[in-house]
């Protein structure tokens, strides 16, 4: 089976042009390519396939073969893949997911490939149901949750995938892996949740570390990104309508945050591509 390695600020996942058909079991199939010491590795899992209302349309699974809604980094590379091969033309695409219909802009590097994308990720959903959260009310910003006898508060967010965002003054002191985990399956999330922990470092500039449902610490998340940049503005912290630098452990992203929008900026890159013996 043919495959593609691909990665936005450090998030790498398993591309594969499903045009023509799809896997019969991408769960299965995303659990079995993403282990990183007996196949391919990565994230998860990312089919392209085709779409009645879009260019193309894409599924994402994760490590444990879950499947998620969008993935802001995922897509940059998504649509990198597509004009690469010809699916889509021009410096626009737009790409269909269980999020939604997203507009994306396209960025040349050398002999004419995509190396970055700005997508438009919609507006933010704040309300605490629709999260969903038992959280109720229009926004939840700054509510106290508490996480084995420890209080956090919290800010949550959807992007089409549910975040809940908790600043912090160091990461030093943080067991990411214990707490990102304890408050993605807390009680309060059905859904379970996506878990960023962010500080400030400057004006319209932060630092993020993120625990994603199901796969774990990962080095970046674009809608992980978008969440704790909306966070940031709906907290004082960031100004909205500005563009907020987000700084995680693979690389840079650029968000700008609006009641009716936010903008995700970042790379795309092809690792390498293969074949693999199933």
């Amino acid at each position: 089976m043919k495959f593609y390695k691909m990665q936005g600020a450090g998030n790498d996942y398993i591309y594969l042009d499903c045009m023509e058909s799809e896997p019969l079991n991408p769960e299965k199939l995303s659990r079995r390519l993403s282990d990183r010491h007996f196949s391919v590795g990565g994230d998860g899992l990312i089919l392209l396939c085709p779409s009645d209302k879009a260019d193309f349309r894409m599924r994402m699974f994760n490590s444990d073969g879950s499947e998620g809604k969008m993935c802001g980094n995922g897509i940059r590379c998504a649509a990198k893949l597509a004009h690469d091969m010809g699916y889509v033309k021009g410096n626009f695409c737009t790409v269909e997911t269980l999020a939604g219909v997203k507009k994306l802009q396209l960025f040349f590097g050398g002999a004419g490939k995509v190396n970055a994308a700005r997508v438009d990720m919609g507006k933010p959903v704040l309300e605490g149901e629709k999260i969903p959260s038992s959280f109720v009310g229009k926004t939840v910003v700054g509510q106290p949750l508490e996480v084995g006898g420890e209080i956090y508060k919290i800010t949550l967010v959807s992007m089409g995938n549910p975040h809940c965002v908790v600043f912090v003054d160091d990461f030093s002191a943080l067991d990411l892996p214990a707490v990102g985990k304890k408050i993605e399956y807390h009680a309060s999330f059905p859904e379970r949740i996506n878990v960023e922990f962010v500080k400030t470092a400057g004006k319209n500039r932060l630092e993020m570390r993120v625990w994603e449902r199901g796969t774990g610490e990962t080095l970046a998340c674009g809608t992980g990104a978008c969440a704790a940049a909306t966070a940031a503005a709906l907290n004082g912290f960031c100004d909205a309508g500005e563009e907020i630098s987000v700084l995680t452990r693979g690389g840079e992203l650029k968000v700008t945050y609006t009641e009716d929008s936010v903008w995700l900026y970042g790379g795309a890159e092809l690792v390498f591509s293969g074949e693999i013996e199933l």
